[in-house]
């Protein structure tokens, strides 16, 4: 049956029924079918972890027209498994090689686009300002200053990283820029694909730098004990300087009385000269299921929500940031700071439990727990993580 039989509707299978993202795609089908009135979509709501166990039945059995997903090594099974269509033309048509260039590669697969992102957020660190100012320290750019910052603040009393990993993803922000500082954005997506072992010397690079910071006891005590909420107190409480953290932290910190004079956020230092800076940004994408009826209409959906006006209302709502780099963002000051460094990034990592199979990111992160709390068992930790890494990608 050709598409032109279903020409007039599309499905939409979306994940987002948090009240924000709820109220964003509300007023992009809104927008859309206005723009579009020979259109109609239909939306089915799924929540998070309902969509992740359904997608790969729907996209076999019941494919819609669009799908929502995540970028890099997310959705590199769907591609390599023939259940997204290659959307290139879409990225040519709307020229978004040139508007969307720093999501690009974490949406190339075979020299091919696979989807079309909408929204992300940055990481990086975000720390004190007043105590910097105090102790007179200027914010670092490379590896040398970051530690000779964190020996000040040490010495000062004042412990230099806060951070909870009672929840392990916490150390995986952490883990996941040590490597990408020391070995770059092509190598993140090999370890996390399988093609790198853990005891690769690259890797054991990473663990000597991480090893820096926790055996000087630049990391708070006790972080095993504490939510990654429950590590901002410190920060708020002016008893550690620093947080490896997502922009989710901003609103909790003013919450708890931090002023923006105090609060700044700057970029993960350099280690490895030369490296360029890719950063870690989870995207949030959508997609055409090669099983779609209806491809015309859902690529005619994906330029729409690609457009830089588009992108700038979803992210207003979402309180995150546009993947096009054309689009405009608010006047919060970390917004526009993380818009500014992600639009110049070389490359886009997704966070290390997106980017690794469910498995190895459990194990993996329990590993990156251990060896903050037990630096000298690095060697038995890698082993054990190569064994697991032999069983999940076999």
């Amino acid at each position: 049956m050709s598409s032109a039989a279903y020409a007039g509707e599309i499905v939409i299978n979306y994940d987002g029924s948090d009240p924000a993202p709820k109220e964003a795609f509300s007023m992009v089908i809104e927008k859309f079918e206005e723009a579009h009135p020979d259109i109609t979509v239909k939306w089915n709501l799924f929540d998070h972890e309902g969509y992740k166990t359904s997608i790969r039945n729907f996209l076999t059995a019941d494919a819609p027209d669009v799908a929502a997903w995540y970028a890099g090594n997310r959705m590199a099974p769907f591609v390599e498994a023939g259940l997204f269509e290659d959307v290139s033309d879409v990225w040519e048509d709307a020229n978004l090689n040139e508007e969307m260039a720093s999501t690009a590669p974490s949406m190339t697969i075979d020299g091919k686009k696979w989807g079309v992102p909408y929204t992300y957020y940055q990481w990086g660190i975000y720390y004190r300002k007043d105590i910097f100012a105090d102790k007179g320290i200027e914010v670092p750019t490379n590896w040398e200053q970051f530690l000779a910052a964190s020996a000040t603040l040490k010495e000062a009393g004042i412990t230099p990283i806060t951070i909870g990993t009672k929840y392990l993803w916490t150390a995986a922000g952490v883990f996941d820029y040590l490597n990408l500082r020391t070995n770059g954005y092509e190598v993140h997506n090999d370890l996390t694909a399988g093609k790198i072992k853990y005891t690769d010397d690259r890797i054991k690079a990473v663990f000597e730098k991480w090893a820096e910071l926790v055996e000087p006891g630049y990391f708070i005590e006790d972080h095993a004990a504490y939510s990654w909420q429950e590590a901002l107190a410190p920060m708020v409480q002016g008893e550690a300087a620093m947080y490896v953290m997502g922009n989710f932290a901003v609103a909790p910190l003013r919450e708890a009385g931090l002023t923006d004079d105090q609060l700044g956020f700057m970029q993960f230092p350099a280690i490895t000269p030369g490296i360029p800076m890719a950063e870690e940004a989870p995207t949030d994408t959508f997609h055409i299921p090669a099983n779609a009826k209806n491809k015309e209409d859902a690529r005619t959906f994906l330029k729409f929500l690609a457009s830089a006006e588009v992108q700038t209302e979803v992210n207003k709502i979402l309180g995150q940031l546009p993947a096009n780099k054309n689009s405009e963002v608010g006047d919060d000051p970390f917004i526009k700071a993380g818009f500014e460094l992600l639009s110049n990034a070389s490359g886009l990592a997704q966070f290390y439990d997106r980017d690794a199979p469910a498995e190895m990111a459990k194990a993996g992160m329990e590993g990156f727990q251990e060896f903050m709390i037990k630096p000298e068992r690095r060697d038995e930790i890698l082993k054990r993580l190569d064994k697991v890494q032999e069983k999940v990608y076999e």
